[in-house]
């Protein structure tokens, strides 16, 4: 979809307070994923990637801005500059860098697992964030937590349990499993193996690309503090990320005992959000992994 006008303006006001010489010359439309619109803006001197919600959510674009400079600030991966954000006639825009592409390689998926590795190593203070953001259009709240459990228990499986059930998604026998997941959750996570990693949180395989230079970026983030083992979760949900990716990250940063058998635990989280975002069609599987966590 063409650029409006009204949003076309904004943009051009945003990026000459951000440091620009020239306004923008020209929008193309670009692939820009399930959620938003998007376009390659052209100053006479740079490219910039924009997206642009026309309904978003509050604090959408915001919190999607705050976690790639929380990203960028770890030092340990690269992801695209924020330049701005800003909103007209309803529709809210965040402008990033532009990046020119290379193909996806043995190399960067590697490099791409160690350099998760680095990020996820330091502790932080809280699971959780000092602020809330959206996963997808989806509310993620981040109130801190000390217990990465209860955490996972209310502010991701809870949300979205009571989301599922506001939106009709959630039949009798799909809700009383989950309730029995959800309250003996010991048994599968061991707190004293957890520290609050900084994740991605929404690392699947769209949402890692490769500059013209081979190195990876991320992309696409829904940060917060957690245990490591979500990233790995959703790289491991739809493809997209080749063993070495797992080879190195572990050689790097060894998982502890029992994250083979967590992995599904924690795949449901992200299975549920799309089950809440586009419908019954994501039932089966969170029924499966349900049935294998709670077969009574």
């Amino acid at each position: 979809m063409t650029l409006p006008a009204s949003l076309l303006n904004a943009i051009s006001a945003q990026l000459l307070a951000a440091g620009a010489s020239s306004p923008v010359r020209r929008a193309s439309p670009v692939g820009g994923g399930d959620i938003n619109e998007a376009a390659l803006v052209e100053t006479t001197q740079a490219c910039y990637f924009v997206k642009w919600h026309r309904n978003p959510p509050p604090g959408f674009f915001e919190g999607e801005a705050d976690g790639l400079q929380r990203l960028a600030a770890s030092g340990a991966i690269r992801v695209p500059w924020v330049i701005g954000a800003g909103a007209a006639e309803g529709a809210s825009f965040l402008i990033l860098e532009w990046i020119e592409r290379g193909g996806k390689t043995p190399a960067a998926a590697e490099l791409l697992g160690r350099q998760l590795a680095a990020l996820h190593r330091p502790p932080l203070p809280a699971f959780g964030l000092d602020r809330d953001n959206t996963l997808g259009t989806l509310p993620q709240p981040n109130t801190p937590r000390t217990s990465w459990m209860a955490f996972y228990r209310d502010q991701r499986l809870g949300v979205q349990r009571d989301l599922a059930a506001r939106n009709g998604l959630l039949p009798a026998e799909r809700a009383r499993r989950l309730d029995r997941l959800m309250g003996s959750l010991d048994h599968w996570i061991n707190e004293a193996a957890v520290w609050p990693a900084l994740l991605h949180g929404d690392l699947w395989g769209g949402n890692w690309i490769v500059s013209a230079d081979g190195g990876p970026v991320l992309i696409d983030p829904a940060v917060y503090a957690g245990d490591r083992e979500m990233d790995l979760a959703m790289a491991s949900l739809f493809g997209g990320f080749p063993e070495r990716f797992f080879a190195a990250y572990a050689e790097a940063l060894p998982l502890p005992p029992g994250a083979a058998e967590r992995q599904p635990l924690y795949q449901l989280y992200y299975l549920l959000c799309h089950l809440n975002l586009f419908g019954e069609g994501y039932g089966g599987p969170v029924d499966r992994i349900l049935h294998g966590y709670a077969p009574h």
